[in-house]
């Protein structure tokens, strides 16, 4: 019975340690998340303002359409899907939803005769395709938890320059980024986003006050101010993924490790409860004994 009780004190003190280790990544996750917030609250200004301004240069294009980034095939051949995933782990099932999400949409664009092209940022994804045998265009690691600018301006030139070139030559006609939205610290989904080409909509649009916006000028032209503003939106467009994926690992990280701190200490009081029964049944084993004994001498 004694050796019964060290096992589990043993297996107690094993599960404090781990209790620690969770709780202490789960305040990490916490404080991480509410600065992937304010980066990405940071952000949104300047990708609405940047709609904005592409939206008044387009209406005063002569023909939109007939631009590069805005004039593709509707039956197009190759897509290029650029699927957001996690670095490390321990985050529950935020890399498999998005991962999930991803192989949907490829069924979708395969279903219609597209040809997909993987474009993987984060460990988890990378590793997802290479054990499956499958080639991607584009591998991005290092930095899911805490991207830049810069990382997302990499991976919008490398998505440009695929969307440019002819297909025949291993282009691409659309642009689909798998990411996964954060609304808030509770809630989180994985999304599929169109990039490119971009839908050109004709509607009357009216400032927040209900004002028509006001005439604008350009110089040297509107398509000349479109060239220079659409690359831009589309390395903004990957960088707002990029900082959603961040904060929703950070919350699918501190929600899993919240419920890891959570069953670690029932589990403790479970094996606590076990052990206060062994060390019982072994008190009663010795009183027993030393009665029996005293009975047999008595005798």
């Amino acid at each position: 019975m004694g050796a019964q009780l060290r096992v589990y004190r043993r297996r107690i003190r094993s599960v404090q340690a781990t209790k620690k280790i969770t709780k202490a990544m789960e305040l990490i996750a916490s404080s991480r998340i509410v600065k992937a917030q304010q980066r990405l609250n940071a952000s949104m200004p300047y990708l609405t303002l940047l709609n904005s301004a592409i939206s008044a240069a387009a209406s005063h294009a002569s023909d939109v359409s007939k631009h590069p980034l805005m004039a593709k095939s509707a039956d197009g051949t190759r897509a290029a899907v650029l699927i957001v995933t996690a670095d490390r782990g321990l985050a529950g099932a935020y890399s498999s939803n998005v991962i999930k999400e991803g192989e949907s949409l490829t069924r979708a664009l395969t279903e219609r005769g597209v040809q997909v092209v993987p474009y993987v940022v984060g460990r988890k994804g990378v590793g997802y395709y290479r054990f499956r045998g499958r080639v991607m265009a584009g591998e991005y690691v290092g930095f899911t938890d805490l991207p830049s600018y810069a990382d997302a301006k990499q991976i919008g030139e490398d998505l440009l320059e695929a969307f440019l070139r002819p297909t025949s030559e291993g282009g691409c006609d659309e642009i689909h980024i798998v990411y996964t939205y954060f609304t808030n610290m509770g809630s989180q989904q994985a999304r599929v986003r169109r990039v490119l080409p971009i839908e050109v909509v004709d509607e009357v649009v009216t400032s927040e006050s209900g004002l028509p916006f006001p005439l604008y000028e350009f110089e040297p032209g509107p398509e000349a101010v479109l060239d220079g503003l659409l690359p831009r939106y589309i390395d903004q467009t990957v960088y707002l993924a990029l900082l959603m994926a961040a904060a929703s690992e950070h919350a699918a990280r501190r929600r899993a490790m919240k419920s890891a701190t959570d069953n670690a200490e029932e589990l403790i009081r479970t094996l606590s409860r076990q052990a206060n029964q062994a060390r019982q049944g072994e008190i009663t084993q010795e009183i027993s004994e030393i009665v029996g004994g005293a009975d047999a001498l008595s005798a």
